[in-house]
């Protein structure tokens, strides 16, 4: 698989919006999020599917840029 700049991006994106979902995952489980629960759960609920769409277009631009 070859990396552009453009497919990095998008894996940098992933990589550290997944990294904010498992945060947030132990933040919730120790009981006294820093941020609130509220705001934590917002974080938790938005990082899951940016991780899963921009992890899909890296793979997607990755895959065009072989051909």
């Amino acid at each position: 698989m070859l990396l552009t700049p453009k497919s990095g991006l998008f894996l940098l994106i992933s990589c550290v919006a997944a990294i904010a979902a498992v945060g947030s995952v132990f933040e919730l489980s120790y009981g006294d999020p820093r941020y609130g629960v509220f705001i934590t759960s917002i974080i938790l609920s938005a990082s899951i599917p940016l991780t899963g769409a921009t992890l899909w277009v890296a793979v997607k631009d990755a895959r065009a840029n072989l051909k």
